[in-house]
C-alpha cells in the first residue's frame, strides 16, 4: 500500500510518501517538505505566531494535494515538541483540523523516543544487543535504550537545537559567555537522565538519528547523502570536539558553507553540536553510528505491524 507520513516537526514539516507492506522495508517514493522552524517562531508567551500557523496550514494543504496526486491511500499525521509545548497548541490543532480536515496526533517525548528506537532496532537488528539511541530534534533530545524493540528506558529532555538557538544563541556569532552558560545548561539537563540509562548497563551499540546528527557526521568526514542510505556513517567525539571551537567562531553564513550543512539548519548547528558533545561525554560514548531511519520510519513500521492481525488493527497506530 502507499502511505503518507505527515511529520510536523520543530524544524521541518515533511510529507513522505512510501510504498510499504508488512514484512518488507518501506520504500520512499516522494518527499515534500518545508523548513518552517516552528521551534524558533514562538513568541514571548510561548505561542506559535499567526504567520507560523498560516504557513503550517498551507504546508499541510499542499501535502494533501501531493497525497492525492501520488495515490496515497492512508495518511499518518503527527506533531512533535513545537506543537506539543506551544502555549496555543490546542488552538493550532483545532485550526488545522477545521481548515484542512487533518487531525494531527501530538506525540509525547516518550512516544518519539520509543518509535525512533523501534526504527533503529529494525535497521540494525538483534545482533546489536543493547541499543542506545540519541535523537536531537528542533525542540527536544530523545533518548532510548534497551534490548528489545521497545526500549527499557525512553525519555525526552528540552534540548532541541532550534529551541536552544532561539533562547541562547540569537546572534550571528556566538557570545563566549552565553556559550559557556548554554554548555552548563545542556550538561545539567542531560545529567538528570544519565543515571536512569546507566543502570541498564553499557550499551553494545550506540546510535544517533536526526538531521542534526547526520550533518555533524558529514561535517566531520562521513559519507555524503548521495552515497546512499547503506553507507557507513559515524560521528566520533574526538572529531566533534575538534570542530567545536571552529563552529563557535563562525558566522551563520560560514557554517552554511560546511559540506552537508543546509542553509536553513546552519544557525542551529552549534547548539546541536554542544548537545551531541555533552551527550557523548556524559554517556561515555566514543562514537555513534548514524542510522538513516528515525521517527517517521518508526511510525510506518508500527502501522505495518498493526496490519498483521485483525485485533491489532483496532489499536491506535501511534500509541506505543
Amino acid at each position: 500500500m502507499r502511505l503518507g507520513v505527515l511529520d510536523v516537526g520543530s524544524n521541518t514539516v515533511h510529507f513522505l510518501v512510501v510504498d510499504a507492506h508488512p514484512g518488507a522495508a518501506p520504500l520512499p517514493a516522494y518527499s515534500h517538505k518545508a523548513e518552517l522552524r516552528l521551534a524558533e517562531l514562538l513568541d514571548e508567551q510561548g505561542a506559535i505566531g499567526g504567520s507560523g500557523v498560516e504557513k503550517l496550514i498551507g504546508m499541510i494543504a499542499s501535502s494533501l494535494r501531493v497525497a492525492e496526486d501520488k495515490g496515497v491511500v492512508d495518511i499518518l499525521p503527527f506533531a512533535t515538541s513545537a506543537v506539543r509545548e506551544a502555549a496555543n497548541g490546542e488552538q493550532v490543532l483545532r485550526r488545522v483540523a477545521e481548515e484542512t480536515g487533518v487531525e494531527l496526533r501530538v506525540l509525547s517525548g516518550q512516544d518519539e523516543a520509543r518509535l525512533t528506537f523501534l526504527a533503529v532496532r529494525r535497521w540494525f537488528g538483534w545482533s546489536s544487543g543493547r541499543l542506545l539511541n540519541l535523537d536531537i530534534g528542533g525542540g527536544s533530545l530523545e533518548i532510548g535504550c534497551g534490548l528489545d524493540e521497545q526500549p527499557d528506558v525512553a525519555c525526552s529532555v528540552p534540548l532541541g537545537a532550534g529551541r536552544l538557538t532561539a533562547r541562547w544563541l540569537p546572534g550571528d556569532v556566538a557570545d563566549p559567555e552565553q556559550l559557556r552558560e548554554l554548555r552548563r545548561h545542556i550538561r545539567a539537563e542531560i545529567a538528570t537522565v544519565v543515571g536512569e540509562i546507566s543502570r541498564l548497563g553499557a550499551p553494545d551499540h550506540a546510535v544517533a538519528t536526526s538531521k542534526t546528527f547526520k550533518q555533524l557526521a558529514r561535517m566531520t568526514g562521513a559519507a555524503p547523502a548521495d552515497a546512499g542510505p547503506y553507507a557507513d556513517r559515524r560521528l566520533t567525539r574526538v572529531n566533534l570536539a575538534a570542530w567545536l571551537p571552529r563552529l563557535s567562531a563562525m558566522t551563520v553564513a560560514e557554517r552554511a558553507q560546511i559540506p552537508g550543512v543546509s542553509e536553513g539548519r546552519a544557525k542551529q548547528l552549534l547548539a546541536g553540536a554542544l548537545v551531541a558533545d555533552a551527550a557523548m561525554d556524559l554517556f561515555g560514548l566514543d562514537e555513534l553510528d548514524v542510522c538513516p531511519w528515525a521517527l517517521r520510519e518508526g511510525i510506518i513500521l508500527r502501522r505495518l505491524d498493526a496490519m498483521d492481525s485483525p485485533a491489532d488493527r483496532r489499536r491506535p497506530v501511534l500509541t506505543p
